[in-house]
This record gives structure tokens, sequence and C-alpha cells, in this order.
């Protein structure tokens, strides 16, 4: 029977075996993790084998990095590309409440959860975990090892950067750029470009350097005294 090693016993992992239980999954499903102390302890029914080195044991496996954080995952296949890991040993896991419409592509390694909707000519990169309810219109592109939390929204012709993070309940115009590992706090409503590696917060969404320095002043926060 083919197997599937996911790599993290994470809850991201627990909710993908949530996934491949909904779509009647017939493969065999491990969880690789460095942590000694789970080897041989189970999630959700999927036996924990060991550490990173036993990905050589299961030769024929298809995998998938279940680890939330973008940076992690670009490290763990890395890591793996070293041990021998082509890209198309990566399975790529679609919530059957999932929208994607032929137009769409989505690459290998990555992770569509319940409510996803992509519209038209949406493309998502690989090693890509999109959670629950997130709406990706007309001519999105989410770069590789990007993360989007539940219930972001996207505007048309929006471009997210690779291992960008945004999160939930995020809004964002469309045309608008999000820069490689830009972080856009939860709630945001980004109405700008977001430059790479910066972190944005708030309504409309800013540089969080920015608003610091608007809490500290008062201005546009809260009422004079008097």
């Amino acid at each position: 029977m083919p197997e599937l090693l996911l790599i993290g016993a994470s809850g991201l992992a627990h909710e993908v075996l949530s996934v491949l239980h909904e779509n009647g999954d017939p493969r065999s499903v491990f969880v690789v993790d460095d942590q000694a102390a789970l080897t041989g302890t189970s999630l959700a029914g999927a036996l924990v084998v060991g550490g990173l080195a036993q990905v050589a044991h299961h030769p024929t496996a298809q995998l998938l990095v279940c680890v939330g954080n973008g940076a992690a995952r670009s490290d763990l296949v890395e890591r793996l590309t070293g041990l021998g890991i082509t890209p198309d040993r990566y399975t790529t896991v679609i919530h059957p409440r999932a929208t994607v419409p032929a137009s769409c592509r989505v690459g290998v390694g990555s992770i569509l959860l319940a409510g996803v909707a992509l519209t038209a000519d949406v493309l998502v990169g690989d090693h890509v975990v999109v959670m629950p309810n997130v709406t990706l219109t007309h001519g999105n592109r989410v770069e590789s090892f990007a993360t989007l939390c539940a219930g972001v929204a996207v505007g048309g012709d929006v471009h997210i950067g690779v291992g960008a993070y945004i999160g939930m309940n995020a809004s964002i115009r469309e045309r608008i750029r999000i820069g490689a590992a830009a972080v856009i706090g939860m709630g945001a409503a980004v109405l700008a470009d977001v430059p790479f590696q910066e972190t944005w917060i708030g309504v409309p969404a800013q540089p969080m350097l920015a608003t610091a320095r608007l809490a500290r002043s008062g201005a546009g926060v809260r009422g004079q005294r008097g």
C-alpha cells in the first residue's frame, strides 16, 4: 500500500489527517518528527516513526511538510533535498470543500483546508498553507512557503511573496504586492504595497514601527483629556 509521511507532529498535521480522512485517502500515513519523546506515539491515529532520518526507510513514500511557519517549512524542504528528496515526492492536500477551478494551479506540497475558494487564474506556489475560509480572487499569485491564515480575503491581481504570512481575517486590496517574508497582522486592511520582511498591522494597515509611534503620540488612538 502506498505511504505518506507527514513531516512535523503539529496542529497542522492533525488538520491534514482530518482532510485525508474526509477524502477517503487510501495511503498508510506516518508522522516524522525530530522530538525523540514523540517516537512511538500517535497523532490522530498516525504513528510517529522517528526523526527526519526515517525518511530514508520509506523510499517510495510521498511527503508533506506540516509545519505552520513558512521559514521552518523552507528549512525542512532544504534538509529533505539534502537527503535526496526530489519535488515529485511531495503530495498536495486539498479539502473536498475547497474550490479550485480548472484555470487555477496549486503547487506541490501545498495544503488547502475547508472553505478555501480560488476564483479564476490563481497561482498557488509550492509548500503554501491556506487555512479555512480564505478567498483568493482572479489573477492572484501566492509564492512558495507563504501562509494564509483563516478568513483572509484577497482582491484581484495581488502578489504575495515567498514566505509571507497573512494573519487571520486580514484583507488585501486589489493589485497590492506583499513582499517576501512580510507579515500582515490579524484583521489588518492592506491598502498599499508592503515591502520585503516588513510587519504591517491595523486598519488601514501601516508598518508596525509607525503604528507604535502613533500610539505613543496619541494621534488617532485616544481622545485628548480636558
